[in-house]
């Protein structure tokens, strides 16, 4: 089953900012910005229970397998806020091995043990894909084997599977700079969709620690979605998060395929855009061989803002947007975490009868859609 809610657009720049962007000299101390980490990760009772007219004004703008079918879900914003051992050859063997690198030396050099070992693991996305990708040999998932009959079993493995274009000077960034807010982009997709104690449940602080802590409309809301989630503050959009009591993860690995893009933005900015769906497969928390995959898609844009321009800390970004398509995370109210289905419990009541392939990344996350369907393939 899949549903759909948009994000549409709430002005990320950060608090105190003119209309033109400039400073106005006001700024938020650090202790501030730890409290508001403490009380998200607490729960503490001083989180704003009344937000201002413009946050309650951004949250309402935040509402918005082949054999048994698969749930699908997704949240689609509009235009959201402005986020071993050493071996040695000798002889004949030696020279065959030469032989195949000279023959074929993506195979060799990319091979990491990333791809399907029968296979021919995928070069990294580079653009937009003009497919989707082929159906897999048959076969359902097992604990040994948890990508089996995915078109995952030939991703490669986290943060290896997101593609970083190469730098160059961009906007107020020297080559040097875009260099390292591409690492940092990155490094916040790792601990918002990949970092095990998140995906256990866990509190989201790498993370948060990079976003703009000024930026008081995301402040708000991811505090809300962390302490209380409910329809308008899902942190599902940013974080991937299970329930310990309802599912656990399979291994320690999670496919991924994505990449990244950058361009000038708004005031010269260097504005990131990650595309990256996340393959997790997961068996019941209570135990049991049944393994399950829940598949999710990001959109994130993000700005590494000019401090000059726009009030910001060093090293951490304003979140301009972000679209989250689902399959398999649940489709009943918003809890907070992924709720996979276990033991083929179909589409269910709400199924409104349209089918998405959440492995197609020929286009970008849909927007608009409402209610519950059925993904092709799990």
């Amino acid at each position: 089953m899949w549903v759909s809610r948009e994000v549409p657009e709430t002005h990320g720049w950060g608090a105190g900012m003119g209309a033109g962007g400039e400073r106005d000299g006001s700024s938020v101390p650090d202790e501030v910005w730890e409290e508001f980490l403490r009380t998200s990760a607490e729960g503490a009772g001083d989180a704003p229970k009344e937000p201002s007219a413009r946050a309650r004004e951004a949250a309402g703008r935040l509402r918005a397998g082949p054999a048994e079918p698969t749930p699908w879900r997704a949240h689609t914003p509009g235009r959201p806020p402005r986020r071993g051992k050493g071996w040695y050859v000798a002889g004949f063997l030696a020279s065959l091995v030469l032989l195949v690198v000279a023959l074929d030396p993506g195979g060799v050099v990319g091979w990491s043990g990333d791809g399907d070992p029968a296979g021919k693991p995928l070069a990294q996305e580079t653009g937009r894909p003009d497919q989707a990708p082929p159906a897999e040999p048959g076969g359902r998932a097992t604990l040994a084997e948890p990508f089996r009959g995915s078109p995952a079993v030939r991703w490669a493995n986290g943060t290896a599977g997101i593609a970083v274009p190469a730098a160059e000077a961009t906007g107020w960034m020297t080559k040097a700079e875009v260099e390292r807010a591409l690492a940092r982009t990155r490094d916040f997709l790792a601990a918002s969709g990949l970092d095990p104690a998140v995906l256990r449940g866990g509190h989201p602080e790498k993370a948060i620690a990079l976003m703009n802590p000024h930026q008081q409309d995301v402040r708000t809301f991811v505090t809300t979605a962390l302490r209380a989630p409910d329809e308008d503050h899902d942190p599902l959009l940013l974080f991937s998060r299970f329930d310990p009591a309802q599912a656990r993860p399979v291994g320690d690995v999670v496919k991924t395929r994505g990449r990244l893009s950058y361009r000038e933005g708004r005031d010269g900015a260097l504005e990131v855009t990650a595309d990256v769906t996340y393959v997790y497969p997961v068996a019941p928390a209570g135990g049991g061989d049944e393994v399950v995959r829940v598949i999710v898609r990001r959109e994130t844009v993000l700005s590494w803002d000019d401090p000059a321009k726009v009030i910001t800390e060093e090293g951490a970004f304003s979140l301009l947007s972000y679209k989250t398509d689902m399959t398999n995370g649940g489709c009943g109210g918003v809890t907070g975490y992924f709720r996979p289905e276990f033991g083929g419990g179909g589409a269910g009541p709400d199924a409104s009868g349209e089918t998405v392939d959440p492995y197609d990344r020929t286009g970008p996350i849909t927007e608009g859609r409402d209610g519950c369907g059925t993904a092709t393939r799990s």
